[in-house]
């Protein structure tokens, strides 16, 4: 098969996925058009019809599942056997039903999964595990899982008669049971800039007071930790120190990359 143009499609509240989705899409062959749907999918339906089409699906694992907002977003994208590369970043812990459930789902909207992989970045809550992350190593391996893709494009002419890759998980997913730890700001250090109000995925944060957070709408994506220009907003508290201790000995281990490929084996090289 020829793929002609790459829709890369991720959810990436801190920018560690989108670097690991474009680590991977700017190696396959065709032109790379990007929809960020962090902070909301596209305003209607996205339909895949070329021939040459190939769309790249890349999301964090939050509690072990795709963020539900990131798979609203997705479910804006439509096909009718068009291949697809799905793409899961964990904070080394474990990514649980996640990579199975994004497989599940690009299959429901009428894709044909040829590539997933499993990556691992900075933990977006407890920043010193897997601190440095995706390094050299994890950028080796996606460019593998591009190469591994390409080759198995290459390799067939339809989609039509490739099974499933093989991939972890549970049917039903796990529940998300996420952690209650929401970041907030200093009100003496913040200048009202409101950037965080603004790129804010899940509209938590209002503008009439930046430095709280609507822990009944946060996600504890870490978006407004990463860009605030003030530095203000972080995780603290008890409770934050407590869990930070405790997931951090699950994550001493490093995890390695994990990649699958359509009809159970490596593809050719």
């Amino acid at each position: 098969m020829k793929t002609e143009r790459i829709h890369l499609v991720y959810f990436s509240a801190t920018y560690t996925t989108r670097k690991a989705a474009r680590a991977v899409a700017e190696r396959l062959p065709g032109t790379v058009e990007e929809h960020d749907i962090t902070c909301g999918g596209p305003d209607g339906d996205v339909v895949l019809a070329g021939s040459g089409d190939l769309l790249v699906a890349a999301v964090p694992v939050y509690a072990g599942r795709v963020p539900q907002r990131a798979a609203e977003g997705l479910r804006r994208f439509h096909a009718n056997g068009a291949p697809a590369v799905a793409m899961v970043v964990y904070g080394n812990r474990a990514y649980d039903d996640a990579l199975i459930e994004l497989c599940d789902l690009l299959d429901q909207n009428g894709f044909k999964v040829i590539g997933a992989g499993a990556f691992v970045a900075r933990h977006a809550i407890f920043t010193s595990i897997a601190a440095g992350r995706p390094d050299g190593a994890d950028m080796a391996a996606m460019a593998r899982f591009a190469a591994g893709c390409t080759s198995l494009l290459k390799s067939v002419s339809t989609t039509s008669g490739l099974s499933a890759p093989r991939v972890p998980g549970n049917r039903p997913y796990r529940e998300a049971t996420p952690i209650p730890i929401y970041p907030s700001g200093s009100r003496k250090k913040c200048n009202h800039c409101n950037l965080c109000v603004s790129l804010c995925p899940m509209g938590a944060i209002s503008p009439n007071r930046p430095s709280r957070t609507d822990g009944s709408l946060c996600i504890s994506c870490g978006r407004c930790v990463e860009i605030c220009p003030q530095h203000t907003r972080c995780f603290s508290g008890v409770t934050y120190k407590m869990a930070e201790r405790k997931i951090t000995k699950l994550c001493r281990q490093r995890r390695e990359p994990e990649c699958y490929y359509a009809g159970g084996q490596n593809p050719p090289a």
